[in-house]
């Protein structure tokens, strides 16, 4: 009977809250939905290969629907064409010596270019071998036939005549042996499809432990009463929220460090920009992260609705963030991920530790993650009129 009356009591207490209700519901079925559009329109993965001098009959063979060939007239270096054209790799030839220059900074296009090659050069053997068997076997057909020509020759050979020989085949051309030597842009052959992912999950868990804390504990600042007190006195609603802002943000960057340092000396990941961008664009991160959690946690009555807007708002970066590439998502998909904070300091962050991007190389998505920490702010000012009394 009693385990009956908490029942009663804990159903009452749902069934009143309906944001609760609607949250619980309704962000699975948010979270299912965005997976499907997202896996139904992404299209197979390509990769762009420029190629220079090669066999016309090696192209043919490497080119298939994840490969797009580009020719090059151009002499410029490998390295100087991937980087102004964004290809995934280069091959050129030489003779029977094939090079094939990789960009790297992608994993699975890497693996692309590769087992293409491979797969081409295998293909153009495979095809000779069978021209060769089947110009063989129609060689020994007319031996065959030749032969018995010799054979009713040889029967009459009373009557003086010389016998004609067969004709010797005419030889056959070998498939070319190609000898391929592989050189890396970024990276190396050892590099893993957790290279690409790391810059990625680098930010992603500095934006979310940050939203995650920072939304909470103004929640309990909310809760227990101090908020309301504070703005029952003079204090203007700036003051509070760049007070909270900077309260909170002290533990923010000491955890972004924290993060930071962690990947780069436990795994021992390969940076080839400035360490000192990486800290900038991760407190960027955690700055929007920080005002976007406390812009929530005013739409939030308890730490269970607090944890039940990830799904909502934290999820979907992740999917926008360069995890699936962008660029193979539906076109009525690609813009929503540059409404997605993460988007850019993922990017921002794959560039400097893959390819060494400079600051100005990310100056244009430094200042989108300011434009964000500005709109947050303004939302934050806004919604604090809801609780002032006085």
């Amino acid at each position: 009977m009693r385990i009956l009356t908490m029942i009663k009591r804990i159903l009452t207490e749902m069934l009143r809250d309906k944001r609760t209700l609607a949250l619980m519901f309704i962000a699975p079925l948010f979270i299912l939905s965005l997976l499907y559009f997202l896996f139904q329109s992404n299209t197979d993965q390509t990769a762009a290969l420029g190629v220079r001098n090669v066999d016309t009959t090696l192209v043919k063979a490497v080119n298939n629907k994840h490969v797009k060939i580009h020719q090059i007239s151009s002499d410029k270096s490998a390295e100087t064409i991937i980087r102004d054209h964004d290809y995934a790799g280069v091959l050129s030839q030489n003779g029977d010596h094939l090079t094939l220059t990789l960009q790297n900074s992608d994993q699975s296009k890497t693996a692309i270019l590769k087992q293409s090659l491979q797969k081409g050069q295998i293909e153009l053997k495979s095809k000779a071998a069978r021209t060769v068997i089947k110009t063989q076997a129609k060689a020994l057909k007319k031996m065959q036939v030749a032969l018995a020509a010799v054979t009713r020759q040889m029967g009459r050979a009373g009557n003086g005549r010389q016998v004609a020989q067969p004709a010797a085949g005419k030889q056959l051309k070998a498939a070319p042996s190609y000898t391929v030597t592989t050189h890396y842009l970024y990276g190396s052959s050892n590099s893993t499809y957790f290279n690409t992912l790391l810059p990625i999950l680098i930010g992603f868990v500095v934006f979310f432990f940050v939203f995650l804390i920072s939304g909470i504990a103004l929640l309990r600042e909310r809760t227990t009463g101090t908020l309301n007190r504070l703005l029952a006195t003079p204090i203007k609603r700036g003051e509070v929220i760049m007070g909270y802002l900077s309260g909170y943000g002290i533990f923010a960057l000491i955890q972004t460090l924290l993060v930071v340092l962690f990947t780069i000396y436990v795994f021992n990941i390969q940076i080839l920009g400035n360490i000192w961008n990486i800290f900038l664009i991760n407190i960027l991160l955690a700055v929007v992260a920080l005002t976007l959690g406390l812009l929530i946690s005013t739409f939030a009555s308890s730490e269970f609705q607090m944890v039940q807007f990830i799904p909502i708002v934290v999820i979907p970066q992740i999917f926008f963030s360069g995890i699936i590439p962008v660029n193979q998502m539906a076109d009525w998909l690609q813009p929503v991920a540059k409404i997605m904070p993460l988007y850019y300091g993922a990017q921002s962050m794959s560039d400097v530790i893959q390819k060494g991007a400079t600051i100005g190389d990310i100056a244009p998505s430094l200042g989108i993650l300011l434009i964000f920490v500005v709109v947050f702010l303004v939302l934050n000012m806004l919604s604090m009129r809801h609780y002032r009394q006085v």
